[in-house]
C-alpha cells in the first residue's frame, strides 16, 4: 500500500487528478485475509487510501485504543495527514473512514451506502470499501467493541496488500473461545514475551490467553501464598495489555497436588488468591486439576469427609470445590465469565467413574477442558468431540497440545507444521480451542495462527494457505524472507505423539524433491538426470542461504529463539550443496565427486553436534533438521551414481 501512496502523491502533483480515476483500467484483485472471513464479496472499483484521510468521529462508546490502532495503521501505511469530522459528506474527494458500532446512525448511513450489514452475533464486524465521486468511503463497523477491533485488524491486513478491489466483508467467529494456554512445563515465557504474545493474539482475532505456567510457584507449588508486589504489578501490566488487545486474560491456579478439598482454610486461600487477582483486573479464572494423583487424598480430613479415596470420590470432591468457587466468583462479580477447569482425566472421551461423578455434581455453567482422544491427538473428529460432550455433560473447550514441545519426543525440535487434522464442523461440537504453545513464543505463532484461524472459521480453513500467511506475517510481507521461512518450517514439520509414530511427517516438501532426484537418477535419461540435479543444486543454495535471509528480515526475538536451528540449517545446507555438486561430478565421471561427498559428510557431522539452548525447553538435546529425510539422502547420495 505504501507504493500505491507514493504513486498517488506523484500523480496528484503532476496531473492534478485522483488516484482512483487514474487507475480505473488497472486490474485489481480479491484480497487474502486471515482468518478467512465468513463472507468477502469483491465490488467494482479500486480500494484506495489517499495520503490525506478523514476519519468520521466515532461514537463515545468506542474503546479509545481502537481509534489509536487505526491511526497508527494509517500512518504506518504511508498516510501523511489524518483529520476528523462529525458527518459523512455527500461528495467525497479523498478517502473517508467511518468507524464505530452498528447502532450508531453514522455507521448505519455508511453501511447503507456500502450495501453492507453487520451480522447480529457477538464479535461480528463488517468492513467495506466503495469508490464514490472522486474519493473512497471505507466503513469499519462492529457489533460490539470486540467486533470493531477485529474490523480494524482486517483493515490493517488490507493496507499491506496492493491493487486490491473494493469489497464488502461481513464476518463473525464460529467458536466463542479462541487462543492459547501457557500450560507447558519447563522455562516459562518472560513477561516481555507474554506482552508480545497478547498483541499477536489480538492481531489474529484470538480472544483468550490462559496464564498457567507450570513453573509459577504461586500458581502451583505455593498456591496458598500471596504474590509478591512486584510480580502482581507485572501481572497487572499483562491484564491491561490483554484488555487493550481484546483478549480475555484468564488466571489459572493448580492446587491439586496439595489441596485438602474439605478444609475451609484451603477454600479461603483460593478465594483470597482470586480476590487478589481481581483487584488488578482479572475477570476470568481457571482451576487446573491435571497431572495429579487423584486416587489418594492429600489430608485425613478428606477421608473423613468423603470416605475412601478413589476415582468416584475424587470426582465428587473436585466438583464440590469447583461449585463453591463458582459461587464465590458470582458473588464477587455477577458479570464475570464462568469458571474454567481441566479435569484429571482430560485425555479421552470414555465415560468413567471419575467423569460420571464429576459431571453429575458439577455446576452446568462451568467450562470443562479436554485434550482430545489422547494427550497429543493425531486428529480430532466431530464424532470424537460429540463423545466428549456426552462424557463431560456439556460442550468441551479443546486444550490442543500442539505445538507444545515439553515432552521427550520433541527433544531438539521446534514444531512448525501447519495446524491440521481437526475436522471442519467442530465449531458445533466445541465451545472453543486453546493451543498449548512451545517454550519459544515467536516460533509458536506459526501453529497458533492456524488454531486461531480454524476456531474463527473452521469450515473455510485451509491449513497450507494459513501456513503461508503465517510465514508472510512473520516476514512482514518480505517475499524472499517468506520463502526462506517456509523452507525452515519444513525442516521442523514433524509432529510427535507420546508414542513412536508422529502425526505429521518430517520435511514433506524437501522429501518430495529428494524422492524426485532418486527417481530420475534411477529411471530417467541423461537430460532428465542433469535437469533434476541442477534443480537440487538450486534448491540447496536457497536452503543454505535461508537462515541469513531470515536473520536480515525477521524479528530479532525469533532469531534468538531459533538460533541453534538456523545455525544447523546453514551447515546442512552447505552439506546439501556439496552433495548436489558431488552428484553432478559423478554424472560426468569426475574424480572430484568423492572429495565433494566427503566434504558434505563433514558438514553434516558438524550440523548433528549443535545443541539446543540450555534450559530453554524442558529437555535439552541435539538439534534436528529434517531428520530422517535430509541426513538419509546425504548419507546415501554417494551410492546413487558410480563410475
Amino acid at each position: 500500500m505504501r507504493s500505491l501512496l507514493n504513486s498517488l502523491i506523484l500523480i496528484i502533483i503532476s496531473f492534478n487528478c485522483c488516484f482512483a480515476q487514474h487507475h480505473q483500467s488497472k486490474p485489481f484483485y480479491k484480497p487474502l485475509i486471515f482468518p478467512e472471513p465468513v463472507s468477502l464479496q469483491v465490488t467494482r472499483g479500486a480500494f484506495v487510501i489517499t495520503p490525506s484521510v478523514t476519519l468520521v468521529a466515532p461514537s463515545k462508546n468506542v474503546s479509545p485504543e481502537i481509534e489509536e490502532l487505526l491511526i497508527a495503521a494509517l500512518k504506518k501505511s504511508g498516510v501523511q495527514y489524518v483529520k476528523s469530522v462529525q458527518e459523512i459528506p455527500k461528495e467525497l474527494n479523498h478517502t473517508y473512514i467511518v468507524f464505530g458500532l452498528k447502532d450508531s446512525k453514522l455507521i448505519q448511513q455508511a453501511l447503507e451506502r456500502s450495501n453492507a450489514v453487520v451480522p447480529d452475533k457477538k464479535e461480528a464486524y463488517a468492513v467495506s470499501g466503495i469508490s464514490t465521486g472522486d474519493g473512497e468511503l471505507i466503513t469499519l463497523a462492529g457489533k460490539d467493541n470486540d467486533g470493531l477491533f477485529y474490523a480494524v485488524q482486517t483493515f490493517i491486513q488490507l493496507t499491506k496488500q496492493e491493487s486490491v478491489s473494493n469489497f464488502v466483508i461481513q464476518d463473525y467467529p464460529a467458536m466463542p473461545i479462541r487462543g492459547t494456554i501457557e500450560g507447558f512445563y519447563g522455562k516459562p515465557w518472560s513477561m516481555e514475551s507474554r506482552q508480545a504474545h497478547l498483541k499477536f493474539l489480538g492481531s489474529v482475532k484470538a480472544n483468550t490467553y490462559v496464564y498457567s505456567p507450570k513453573d509459577d510457584p504461586y500458581a502451583r507449588a505455593e498456591w496458598r501464598e500471596d504474590y509478591p508486589k512486584e510480580t502482581l504489578k507485572e501481572l497487572s501490566a499483562l491484564v491491561e495489555i490483554a484488555k487493550n488487545n481484546h483478549v480475555n486474560f484468564v488466571y489459572a491456579i493448580s492446587p491439586g497436588p496439595t489441596i485438602c478439598f474439605s478444609d475451609p482454610a484451603d477454600l479461603d486461600a483460593l478465594k483470597r488468591k482470586f480476590e487478589e487477582l481481581y483487584t488488578i483486573g482479572v475477570k476470568n479464572f481457571y482451576v487446573a486439576l491435571d497431572d495429579i494423583e487423584y486416587t489418594q487424598w492429600n489430608c485425613d480430613k478428606d477421608e473423613a469427609h468423603y470416605g475412601e479415596s478413589g476415582k468416584k470420590a475424587a470426582g465428587i470432591a473436585q466438583s464440590e470445590l469447583l461449585n463453591k468457587l463458582q459461587a464465590i466468583l458470582d458473588e464477587l462479580d455477577p458479570n464475570m465469565s464462568p469458571l474454567i477447569m481441566v479435569p484429571t482425566e482430560y485425555y479421552d472421551a470414555k465415560e468413567s467413574d471419575y467423569k460420571n461423578a464429576l459431571i453429575e455434581n458439577l455446576d452446568p455453567k462451568i467450562v470443562v477442558q479436554w485434550t482430545g482422544t489422547d494427550v497429543v491427538p493425531p486428529s480430532i473428529s466431530n464424532n470424537d468431540a460429540g463423545k466428549a460432550a456426552k462424557a463431560f455433560g456439556r460442550k468441551t473447550l479443546l486444550w490442543d497440545n500442539y505445538p507444545v514441545n515439553d515432552y521427550g519426543q520433541t527433544k531438539g525440535r521446534l514444531l512448525m507444521a501447519p495446524y491440521r487434522y481437526r475436522e471442519a464442523g467442530l465449531s458445533k461440537e466445541l465451545s472453543g480451542i486453546l493451543s498449548n504453545p512451545m517454550n519459544q513464543e515467536m516460533p509458536s505463532r506459526i501453529a497458533v495462527t492456524g488454531v486461531a484461524s480454524f476456531a474463527w472459521n473452521d469450515r473455510a480453513y485451509d491449513p497450507d494457505l494459513i501456513w503461508y500467511m503465517a510465514a508472510r506475517n512473520l516476514a512482514n510481507g518480505d517475499k524472499k524472507a517468506t520463502q526462506a521461512l517456509l523452507k525452515f518450517f519444513d525442516t521442523q514439520h514433524l509432529a510427535p505423539t507420546f508414542g513412536s509414530q508422529p502425526w505429521q511427517e518430517q520435511a514433506p516438501r524437501l522429501k518430495a524433491l529428494l524422492d524426485k532426484v532418486r527417481r530420475e537418477i534411477a529411471f530417467g535419461d541423461t537430460a532428465s538426470r542433469k535437469k533434476v540435479i541442477t534443480e537440487l543444486k538450486t534448491y540447496a543454495e536457497e536452503f543454505k542461504n535461508a537462515p541469513a535471509i531470515i536473520r536480515s528480515a525477521v524479528d530479532p526475538v525469533f532469531i534468538e529463539e531459533t538460533k541453534p536451528w538456523l545455525e544447523a540449517m546453514e551447515l546442512w545446507g552447505e552439506s546439501l550443496v556439496l552433495t548436489a555438486e558431488g552428484l553432478q561430478a559423478a554424472m560426468n565421471s569426475n574424480t572430484k565427486a568423492k572429495n565433494l561427498f566427503e566434504k558434505a559428510a563433514a558438514f553434516a557431522e558438524r550440523a548433528t553436534e549443535i545443541e539446543s539452548i540450555p534450559g530453554a525447553t524442558r529437555f535439552d538435546g541435539k538439534i534436528k533438521i529434517a531428520d530422517g529425510v535430509l541426513d538419509v539422502f546425504i548419507n546415501n547420495a554417494p551410492g546413487l551414481i558410480t563410475f
